[in-house]
């Protein structure tokens, strides 16, 4: 799992670029694709409680950082994802 400063731009449905900072990304062997958890830049300075996280799985591009975001479509998916992202925020308490 790796995490630090690192930004993303992300395109909303309706085609707005949105900067987003990249909370962790990691890998699944049981999927086999790798997941980036992320939320608006300026959102942590809101209340703590209200941050919308979200979280896309993306395929590693071999020729620049970072690779195409794709939407996560399984159930089993979604409960892996909040199974790391509460691993990861009962670390950050600590």
């Amino acid at each position: 799992m790796e995490h630090g400063e690192q930004n993303i731009t992300v395109v909303d449905e309706n085609g707005n670029e949105q900067l987003c900072e990249v909370l962790f990304t990691f890998d699944s062997e049981e999927f086999g694709k790798s997941y980036v958890l992320y939320y608006p830049v300026g959102a942590e300075n809101d209340d703590q409680d209200d941050i919308e996280i979200h979280a896309s799985s993306f395929v590693p591009s071999e020729s620049e950082q970072g690779g195409d975001l794709q939407p996560v479509e399984t159930d089993e998916e979604w409960d892996m994802i909040e199974e790391m992202l509460n691993t990861f925020l009962a670390e950050e308490e600590e």
